[in-house]
This record gives structure tokens, C-alpha cells and sequence, in this order.
């Protein structure tokens, strides 16, 4: 029995009720980005494309779709933070996705309280049990087969010092399934969970 597939070009609309194509390519980590401008205003802000990118140097990175605050200030003074969006605190990271303006602090405006990071000027989510301390390494414009420049921009950031919540360090080994995490998924709305229940584990081969 065949399977049927509903096929499309991107370039000529998807003609569903919803794009499916960042469902497809989920759940995925969230990037609530922490930055500050050189004026010294704070914002926060979550990027549902981000992701790991290399382990030595640990580099992250995420995509901006439009020039937004976040790239703003990290073009001014290369300076992110990354902080771990657990299930706790996914209403304040929601609240976080309001558009509003430049000198609005989207910590205030989340009642989320700060906590002062280790290298960088930059605050940390006090609450956040992972933050990752990054400077900027490059920042590129995407572009299309036809060399087009888009409005999307990606971030990557070397990770310079790492604050783990020891509650989530078990054996020297960090627990997963036991922090919380939420991801993005697609449609307008969807998010997952994880945790014990969709644990397996499961081996490299070794080499031959």
C-alpha cells in the first residue's frame, strides 16, 4: 500500500492553514536570548529557531527573522545570554514574545528578576536553572539560491562560562529529563515537554 503525500514548492505557498515546516523540523530547544544595549537597557526575548552548533569551542547559535533588539545590541557590544526555558517559567518567556519597543525591559514587563553574570555585562533569568554566557563569533546575513539577502540574521556566540543549578547534576551527569525543559513545536501554539517518559537510552557503536 502506498503512502500518499502531499507535495509543494515553498517558493509558491504551502496552501495549508499553517506553515508546517517549522512542525516539521521539532520540537525544538528555545533560545531566550538576554541582551543589553550600551545605553544600559535589558531585554529578553525567545528565538524558537536555536540551536547547539559545536562542542570545543561550545558555540550556540540562533536566527533572527527581522532586525530586532536583540541583534541590535549584540551588533553594539557582542554580548548574550542564553537561559533555559523550563516548564515553570514558560507564561513569563510568553510574555516575553510581546512586541513592544526598544526601551521597554522585557524582565520588568515579564516579572522576572536578574541575576548578574559572571564575565559579561549582560544579566542572566535569576530563575532560569542553565544560563550559557556568550560573545558574538560571527553574525550572518542568510541569503537564498538566488543570492538574495532575507531579513533573517544568524547569531553564533562562543559560550564563555556555563551556571548550572546543582539540583540538575546527578552523579556529574546533567539530568535532563528531571529539569524541565520545554521546545517549540509547530502551528501557532504547540509546545512540548521533556521528560522521564520520553527517556530511552541507547548507545554509539563502537568503532570497527
Amino acid at each position: 500500500m502506498h503512502s500518499r503525500f502531499y507535495s509543494y514548492e515553498p517558493k509558491n505557498g504551502h496552501g495549508l492553514a499553517h506553515d508546517p515546516f517549522n512542525a516539521i523540523v521539532g520540537p525544538r530547544p528555545i533560545g531566550w536570548i538576554s541582551t543589553k544595549s550600551n545605553a544600559g537597557i535589558c531585554n529578553l526575548a525567545p528565538y524558537s529557531f536555536f540551536n547547539a552548533f559545536n562542542y570545543v569551542p561550545p558555540i550556540i547559535g540562533f536566527s533572527s527573522i527581522g532586525h530586532k533588539d536583540s541583534l541590535r545590541n549584540i551588533e553594539e557590544n557582542g554580548e548574550f545570554v542564553w537561559n533555559l526555558v523550563t516548564k515553570s517559567l514558560a507564561e513569563q518567556m510568553n510574555t516575553t514574545c510581546t512586541s513592544v519597543g526598544p526601551d521597554v525591559n522585557e524582565f520588568v514587563l515579564a516579572g522576572l528578576d536578574t541575576v548578574a553574570s559572571t564575565i559579561l555585562s549582560v544579566p542572566r533569568v535569576a530563575l532560569s536553572p542553565v544560563s550559557f554566557e556568550c560573545r558574538a563569533t560571527q553574525i550572518i546575513q542568510l541569503e537564498g539560491l538566488d543570492k538574495q539577502k532575507v531579513q533573517s540574521w544568524l547569531i553564533l556566540g562562543e559560550v564563555l562560562n556555563i551556571h548550572i543549578d546543582e539540583a540538575f547534576l546527578k552523579g556529574g551527569i546533567y539530568d535532563t529529563a528531571s529539569a524541565g525543559h520545554i521546545l517549540r513545536g509547530g502551528g501557532p501554539a504547540d509546545y512540548f515537554t521533556v521528560g522521564q517518559e520520553q527517556l530511552f537510552k541507547m548507545t554509539r557503536p563502537k568503532s570497527i
